[in-house]
């Protein structure tokens, strides 16, 4: 019997000081959002982060992503501030690193820009809003609006590609987050947002393929819940269909 090839989803990776069993410093992906794409279907691979002096060559990321079905941009660290025009960093920013910031920013200016199906996790959210010009708060501030460790209500926007893709108009999210979205990336539209009005779902209208993002962490609780992996499941189904 013949099995199908699962579509192809690649994942840029993080820098990581190290790991189990290395004997140097490693680029890695955090396996819970590994095997969500893998529970939807997909293959999922580790995109080396390459942009030295942090900006990323565009006719060359272009050509490292036509050779995949879609994109999932992940987690990580903070953007650096300067990315969005500030001028200088709050004491709270963390794990910058430029190369990283450079390589995702061209990242997901690509992929918008080639209609690659794109889904976009917390950091990843961030990345997109500032490659299409936002800004990002630099700290959210106090324990009474903290998003770390935190599960809270987010409200969607109904049939947005983020309420189609979970099956529901409230979920509950999984936040580990200190920034948020500030000014709105040009032609940027929000789907979901906390109670306490903090962005929590960014899309395109009008885009060439499917997108969109969201703030929290889908793959803490997807393996228990089918709206959370409804996400990785309609990015693998949107990639599948546009092999």
């Amino acid at each position: 019997m013949t099995v199908p090839a699962r579509p192809l989803i690649a994942l840029p990776a993080r820098f990581s000081a190290g790991a189990s069993a290395l004997r140097y410093a490693a680029e890695v992906n955090a396996r819970a959002l590994i095997e969500a794409v893998w529970r939807a279907g997909g293959e999922p691979a580790s995109l080396h982060p390459h942009a030295p002096g942090g900006t990323a060559d565009p006719a060359e990321v272009a050509a490292r992503l036509a050779r995949f079905d879609g994109v999932l941009l992940p987690g990580g660290g903070d953007l650096a501030p300067y990315r969005y025009g500030a001028d200088a960093a709050h004491a709270s920013v963390y794990d910058v690193d430029d190369r990283q910031d450079g390589f995702d920013l061209e990242v997901a200016r690509q992929a918008l820009e080639s209609g690659l199906p794109l889904l976009a996790v917390c950091r990843g959210l961030q990345v997109v809003n500032v490659a299409l010009g936002g800004t990002l708060e630099q700290d959210m501030g106090g324990p009474e609006r903290e998003h770390r460790h935190v599960v809270h209500p987010v409200a969607l926007e109904p049939g947005s590609l983020l309420a189609r893709a979970t099956g529901a108009e409230k979920v509950d999210a999984s936040c580990y987050h200190h920034q948020r979205v500030d000014r709105l990336g040009g032609g940027l539209r929000v789907v979901a947002r906390a109670a306490d009005g903090t962005v929590e779902g960014l899309e395109l209208p009008g885009a060439h393929g499917w997108f969109t993002s969201v703030q929290w962490h889908p793959e803490d609780t997807a393996p228990e819940k089918a709206a959370q992996q409804g996400l990785f499941d309609a990015l693998v189904g949107a990639a599948r269909r546009a092999r």
